[in-house]
């Protein structure tokens, strides 16, 4: 099943959206430390941004990453779409679908690093059900 077409609102929607505001009230642009997190998990990935010398691409796939959360979280009219379409188009980049599938999990990881203490149990809880849920994505359109 498509994440969109579940009827059920995401619980907890209100504590990751608060997180996302306070990553944003506390670091601003939070690009230079997701990539930097995901370059240290993966490596061969940062070759694929070899021509983004001003990190204008690699900030605005992270808009795009926050844009899909928001939606899931919120009205679920297209996140879920979006996702099974970039593993598709990530995969002609050379980005296997369980590469992609991390980077969700590297912006949570950012987030709860930059929250510090403020990241509570049900911060966690709310961002492991975004997680399980971006992983129960389908890998292909």
């Amino acid at each position: 099943m498509l994440l969109s077409m579940d009827p059920r609102p995401f619980p907890h929607a209100d504590v990751i959206t608060a997180s996302l505001a306070l990553l944003a009230e506390r670091v601003g642009d939070p690009t230079p430390l997701v990539y930097a997190r995901l370059f240290a998990a993966q490596p061969d990935m940062a070759a694929l941004f070899c021509n983004d010398a001003s990190g204008a691409v690699r900030g605005e796939m992270l808009a795009r990453v926050f844009d899909t959360i928001l939606d899931y979280i919120g009205e679920r009219s297209w996140a879920a779409h979006l996702l099974v379409a970039e593993r598709d188009n990530h995969a002609a980049y050379g980005v296997p679908p369980a590469v992609f599938a991390t980077f969700f999990g590297m912006v949570a990881a950012t987030v709860r690093d930059v929250l510090g203490p403020d990241w509570t149990a049900e911060t966690a809880m709310a961002w492991d059900a975004l997680l399980d849920a971006v992983e129960a994505a389908p890998l292909s359109a």
